[in-house]
């Protein structure tokens, strides 16, 4: 049943209940067959279970079965000696996990944050008798009794109200609280068959809170069955999503596993094949094997870049800080490089793009200051000792306008003291309010324009009492009139005097023969930042979209005036998305920048759609309503003072100042970091396939260049410091004037695959002369294959490598700019200056300190062999300078 089309005596029917509420004996049935008015728990990933999802990449298992494999040959070899290779692989992949589980922990609070919203206890009617119960005992019938101040605590029809205002915003996203009413609702004309959430005025929600006048209701829905129910159960249900960077590492990690099993299977096969079926009938089979099994843990460990992870981790923390420290709280880490390719920014109004304080910004008097004194008495809003004003927003705004003119309230009531009132009433759409004034007594009136006009006879004009005209009218009017069409909220105000004290107080003996005063216009203004913030949006490309609870009206005025929004045909009510198949809704979304009066399942279906076109789309907001599409957008960005816990809960990103353009620093952010990680990608690649060519070529020869364990110094000492400093990297010029990368983009766009390939292969051919020459310095003669093993060969292969890679490091500031011309024009990462000369002594210390040498199977080198390879290595600078500039004279793609 649609509980806001009935009756209220129809209502009761469907409940099976009555005015007198439920017996003791029939609720307790209820509650046994339906169960609590809670929302259902949500379900917690153990660490144990997070820590073995770390383990679950293909990378991974490769290194733990090489670790295994390695270990196995060792004991063979060697009996049962420590496998200090296995332990070091062991370590890294570890650590990686460690580092993945501290820094993924994320705690599923958002359905427990919801149940803290639900009232505790509640007034009810059972046996005939008030009695207070706890909320969670609450069954579809009970009536309940509501007082302002009450939080909502079931989804309940409303069956007596007194002046009753609900503030819903959380649920609705609308700031001003909603008059609430008895009578069913109707649907009208082209309305279809639902009325939106904020439009149901017979109905309280779970979630909302009364903030004036009493009632009663009786209760329709509980736990998971009501609104707030459905949002629950709608963040349970939403996808959370790969962000873009997870889906391109998962795709790099295939890769990589495929090019390991393949190389391996290769390499095996040729092995056997030349050594064992060719290498005549001493060829032992099971030493061969072994042979072919160490140097296919040598490739596993070549072709997987073992510190990718922790360097990924550690770049996307130091972002994550640097973020935190511009109000950018990030929850999910992989969200900043998110941000960087956002096309679509979906964005709540109310606390988002506004300031969620109603200001009155515009007014028609001719005397300001008799309007807001007037405006400010008849209210019941107060400032609280701390200076702040509290009470219904409208009235609020009133108050804080009097202010700004230095009219304080305290000061006004001290003056004006109130001696009786006739409350607000949703039928007559008006309050008043007597006060003592000099020995007389003024009555103000307050309420909708046109309800305040019909009531006066005479207007204040230019310090006097005059007979209302149909010129002072229709100028009223006129003035209302235009307010409206701003969207804003307007009051009109009255007064009456008083030689004695009214003898009684209704309606129709004072709201009558009045005097105008004037209007006041009030709206919840834009946040001024936001204006620059948008512009500064699509400059970058993003487009971005207004959802909202409110009246379409007030929804369009903002967004006109943010620039989001440039004619009326890109405006949309929710209910008319209801009208649209998947298909047709997808025809039109991109045509549309403004969505109003929207439900919760609007919105996800809105961030779902643009999703399912390929677009990145990010989705903020604060209230409870916004918590499914933003779990399901792409990154969704909660607001940290206005927001609710269950938005901040879900999000990936919380603004610490509810400022829109912190998301704008965000995006810059995000994009100079994904900019950087995939410096540090193409760094780390390039250097993993010099090792894979390298050893693919000495295998093939005949000779062993490098070993496992000299793999993994490169891999975590001279690779991943130098990488880490390059997630430090500072933006590039231009960073927020191009348009988003593509979220189908893969890992290797932008010439980076080819980048690779060829910055592997320098460094292969240097590493492998450095081979030949060590050995020619050592044996005085040169061999092409089958060489054996050669210590100063290896050595000086090792350390040109080693060295190689820190020089490189300095290319990789740009993939397409002059690394030597950043640094003449000032433009230095003395980061990576450091980690270049800490990897340098560190990688001089194995070759040279004895413990280190020996450890790992190297000869001292002489000045000669060390010059020597220090040479080569540094030759990587101007080779890749001169490769960078034909890039860029022949037109390749900046990145």
């Amino acid at each position: 049943m649609k509980h806001y089309l009935e009756t209220v005596e129809a209502v009761f029917k469907e409940v099976q209940s009555s005015e007198a509420g439920l017996t003791s004996q029939e609720a307790a049935a209820r509650l046994e067959r339906n169960g609590k008015n809670k929302l259902a728990e949500a379900k917690k990933q153990s660490m144990l279970s997070r820590f073995f999802d770390q383990m679950k990449d293909p990378m991974i298992i490769i290194l733990l079965v090489a670790a295994v494999i390695s270990a196995v040959t060792h004991i063979i070899e060697h009996g049962w000696e420590v496998p200090t290779d296995s332990i070091i692989i062991l370590a890294v992949v570890l650590i990686n996990a460690v580092l993945g589980v501290i820094q993924e922990s994320k705690a599923e609070k958002a359905v427990e944050a919801l149940q803290k919203m639900s009232a505790a206890t509640t007034k009810t009617l059972r046996d005939g008798k008030i009695v207070s119960i706890k909320s969670e005992d609450l069954v579809v019938g009970d009536v309940i009794i509501l007082d302002a101040g009450d939080a909502i605590p079931a989804d309940c029809r409303i069956i007596e109200c007194a002046s009753m205002k609900i503030e819903e915003a959380a649920l609705t996203g609308e700031s001003v609280p909603v008059n609430k009413l008895i009578q069913a609702l109707t649907l009208g004309e082209n309305k279809g068959t639902e009325v939106s959430l904020g439009d149901r005025k017979n109905m309280a929600y779970m979630g909302s809170t009364l903030v004036y006048g009493r009632g009663k209701a009786v209760v329709v829905a509980t736990g998971m069955d009501t609104e707030m129910g459905k949002i629950a159960d709608a963040i349970a249900q939403a996808e959370e999503g790969k962000t873009p960077l997870e889906i391109k590492l998962e795709e790099l990690s295939r890769i990589l596993t495929k090019l390991v099993i393949g190389v391996c299977i290769v390499i095996f096969g040729y092995n056997i094949i030349t050594k064992y079926f060719l290498g005549g009938p001493e060829a032992q089979f099971f030493g061969i094997a072994l042979d072919s099994f160490i140097t296919a843990i040598a490739l596993a460990v070549a072709a997987i870049p073992e510190g990718l992870v922790a360097v990924m981790t550690i770049v996307l923390s130091i972002g994550v800080t640097n973020m935190s420290k511009k109000n950018a709280i990030i929850r999910r880490m992989t969200a900043v490089e998110t941000l960087g390719c956002t096309q679509i920014i979906c964005s709540d109004k109310t606390g988002t793009l506004t300031q969620n304080v109603m200001t009155v910004v515009d007014h028609y008097a001719p005397d300001e200051t008799k309007l807001a004194t007037a405006m400010a008495l008849c209210t019941n809003a107060e400032v609280d000792e701390d200076g702040k004003s509290t009470g219904e927003p409208d009235e609020v705004a009133l108050i804080n306008y009097a202010a700004s003119l230095n009219l304080p309230k305290a000061d006004l009531v001290a003056a004006n003291p109130r001696v009786g009132e006739v409350p607000f009433d949703s039928g007559r759409k008006m309050m008043s309010t007597v006060h003592a004034v000099d020995g007389k007594f003024v009555q103000y009136t307050k309420g909708a324009p046109d309800e305040i006009l019909k009531k006066c006879t005479h207007a204040w004009v230019d310090g006097q009492v005059v007979a209302m005209t149909e010129e002072i009218l229709n100028k009223a009017a006129e003035e209302n009139t235009r307010m409206g069409n701003k969207a804003l909220r307007v009051f009109a105000v009255a007064y009456k005097v008083y030689d004695a004290a009214p003898t009684e107080y209704e309606a129709a003996a004072l709201e009558n023969n009045l005097i105008f005063i004037g209007l006041t216009g009030m709206i919840d203004p834009v946040r001024p930042e936001v204006k620059d913030a948008i512009v500064e949006c699509r400059s970058a490309g993003i487009k971005p979209i207004m959802i909202t609870g409110d009246h379409i009206n007030t929804a369009k005025a903002i967004a006109r005036e943010l620039g989001i929004l440039t004619d009326d045909s890109q405006a949309m009510m929710g209910s008319d998305i209801d009208k649209y198949t998947d298909e047709e809704f997808a025809a039109i979304v991109e045509n549309i920048s403004v969505y109003a009066r929207v439900q919760p399942e609007h919105k996800t279906r809105i961030v779902n759609c643009w999703r399912e076109k390929g677009y990145v789309t990010a989705m903020t907001g604060d209230g409870v309503n916004d918590a499914p599409s933003i779990k399901s957008a792409d990154i969704g960005v909660g607001m940290g003072i206005t927001g609710t816990d269950v938005t901040k809960n879900v999000a990936d990103m919380v603004l610490a100042d509810d400022n829109f353009a912190t998301i704008v620093a965000a995006v810059g952010e995000g994009r100079r970091i994904y900019d950087n990680i995939r410096k540090a990608i193409q760094f780390l690649l390039g250097s993993n396939l010099s090792e894979v060519l390298s050893i693919f070529y000495a295998t093939i020869m005949g000779f062993t260049i490098l070993k496992a364990p000299h793999l993994l110094f490169i891999n975590l000492v001279t690779d991943s410091i130098p990488a880490l400093a390059l997630g430090l990297e500072k933006p590039e010029r231009g960073i927020m004037n191009r348009k988003p990368r593509g979220k189908n983009d893969g890992i290797f766009a932008g010439g980076l695959g080819v980048d690779v390939a060829y910055q592997g292969l320098l460094v292969t051919i240097l590493t492998v002369i450095a081979f030949y020459i060590g050995e020619f310095l050592e044996t005085g003669h040169l061999l092409l294959h089958t060489i054996p093993d050669s210590e100063a060969g290896m050595t000086m292969a090792f350390f040109t490598m080693a060295m190689c890679e820190i020089f490189h490091s300095f290319n990789m500031r740009s993939q397409r700019q002059s690394a030597v011309g950043m640094l003449f024009k000032g433009h230095h990462n003395w980061a990576l200056y450091g980690a270049m000369i800490g990897s340098f002594l560190l990688t001089t210390a194995v070759v040279e300190i004895d413990f280190l040498s020996n450890l790992f199977g190297f000869t001292h080198l002489g000045l000669e062999q060390y010059l020597i390879s220090l040479g080569l290595a540094f030759l990587i600078i101007p080779l890749v300078e001169i490769i960078k500039f034909c890039q860029r004279k022949f037109g390749k793609k900046h990145d």
